[in-house]
């Protein structure tokens, strides 16, 4: 039985992802964003940045824990879409809530733990935007770029720690998107560990096989 193509779980990712930003744009015409309209923006647009980011990052533990392999389809456009939302968190906050003043963003960045946190994971995030490409991996070679592509998982622990610096009173939000990044890590360990294991006894067996002829 042939395996369904599956051809709309990109533009269905995209599309689902650009309706939340519809949903703040929406609320900022109509003034509904509350009294501080720039920092309910600030929040719930770096909100969405960590959540494709954990999500892109969740795609390779669901295919090891369920055999699922249409999560890989869209773990490119997820971490696209994690940049671009990141992206734009840090254009609101550089915008309208620092008015364009590059030296008190810079203040910022050196004396607020959580900016500095932030922007680093934004400054990590470009060079992975940057080589998404298919050319990419060829002008690269994989290994490298598959090198370079793992920087997601230390900017996937900078969202986390950036949310949970961010957050002054409950940390539950925060640390359940930590859990969850914490099990994915766990299940490629084990994953990864299991194939090792397995290498290795088959190379014990070639071996034995060997010897015994």
């Amino acid at each position: 039985m042939a395996k369904p193509k599956l051809n709309w779980l990109v533009p269905a990712v995209v599309t689902g992802a650009l309706v939340p930003f519809a949903s703040i744009a929406w609320r900022i015409y109509r003034h509904r964003l509350g009294a501080n309209p720039i920092t309910t923006a600030l929040n719930q647009i770096g909100l969405l940045a960590l959540i494709f980011l954990i999500a892109s990052l969740s795609c390779t533990p669901l295919k090891i824990a369920f055999g699922w392999t249409w999560p890989l389809r869209v773990r490119r456009t997820l971490g696209l879409c994690a940049f671009f939302s990141a992206l734009t968190h840090f254009s609101v906050y550089f915008a309208l809530d620092q008015n364009f003043a590059l030296g008190s963003v810079i203040k910022d960045v050196l004396k607020r733990p959580f900016i500095a946190v932030g922007f680093a994971a934004l400054v990590l995030l470009v060079p992975l935007a940057v080589t998404s490409t298919k050319r990419s991996v060829s002008r690269l070679g994989f290994p490298r770029w598959q090198s370079l592509h793992r920087l997601a998982y230390p900017i996937g622990v900078l969202g986390v720690t950036h949310f949970y610096l961010r957050v002054k009173a409950d940390h539950t939000q925060p640390i359940s998107y930590g859990l969850v990044l914490a099990l994915g890590f766990a299940l490629r360990l084990a994953a990864r560990a299991k194939k090792s294991r397995d290498t290795r006894l088959r190379a014990g067996l070639r071996a034995a096989r060997s010897g015994s002829a």
